[in-house]
């Protein structure tokens, strides 16, 4: 059965004498000419957080070896995973995965929880899964897409971590190129001056159509101290985006980096 456009007609067929022209589609990411040659990819990593609860364990030593079993048993298959602490509850635990292939999601990350002892229990208005993209603006766009997130995410010296989803608002889409343009500068020009400084450091993931409560983006802060991270999301209020065109934010999960 085909499927049906909005106006009732099966997608994909022509009407009237002649055949509807199909737009273009293109799913690659694209960076910054290099060599006076375009960058293009369609490579892009995927990142899952899932909060969970381990009711069955009760002290925090039994919490946390197991949580370690849990990323063992990741890593053991090649998939790159942090563990968090959860700093707001005291039996919840973060867990980040990441890969080039969302399957691994389902293959490895479900059994891992599964099938790894006590029963656990999914916090599920706090997963967050999104998928790195380009701004066409990336210097290095194969490190931008691939390596970065991975290495911001698991860099040992930065433990602390905020994520949280974000949506823009519709307006916000209505506005010429030139325009969106100078307002995400205004807030990427803060992102690097907190990023120089090495005090935050972002992640920045596309979420549409992945996120239960329709949220376009994760974003994740990590760096060496908390509070930094709470103040660069305390100074990015002050910008036009997050005061005119941000419609929903949260919820925020907080954690430190186990092990």
């Amino acid at each position: 059965m085909s499927e049906a456009t909005p106006g009732g007609r099966p997608a994909g067929h022509g009407h009237g004498q002649g055949s509807e022209e199909l737009p273009s589609i293109d799913v690659s990411e694209r960076g910054a000419p290099r060599d006076g040659q375009p960058q293009t990819m369609d490579r892009r990593l995927f990142m899952q957080l899932l909060v969970y609860q381990v009711p069955g364990l009760s002290k925090l030593s039994e919490l946390r070896t197991h949580a370690q079993a849990i990323r063992a048993a990741i890593t053991s298959k090649g998939v790159g995973a942090v563990v968090y602490e959860d700093v707001n509850d005291p039996l919840s635990f973060g867990l980040l995965t990441w890969s080039e292939d969302p399957g691994v999601f389902v293959e490895v990350v479900r059994p891992a929880l599964v099938e790894s002892g006590p029963a656990v229990s999914l916090r599920p208005d706090m997963t967050m899964l999104g998928r790195t993209y380009s701004t066409g603006y990336e210097q290095d766009l194969e490190y931008w897409l691939l390596r970065r997130p991975a290495e911001t995410a698991a860099n040992p010296a930065w433990p602390w971590a905020i994520w949280y989803p974000l949506r823009r608002s519709g307006a916000f889409a209505k506005l010429e190129p030139r325009e969106q343009g100078s307002i995400l500068r205004e807030h990427g020009t803060i992102g690097k001056a907190y990023g120089a400084k090495d005090l935050a450091h972002d992640i920045r993931l596309a979420c549409h159509g992945l996120d239960a409560r329709d949220n376009e983006f994760v974003i994740g802060l990590v760096g060496k101290e908390l509070h930094p991270l709470s103040h660069i999301v305390q100074s990015m209020r002050k910008t036009r985006q997050t005061s005119e065109f941000i419609s929903q934010m949260g919820p925020f999960f907080v954690g430190r980096a186990l092990g």
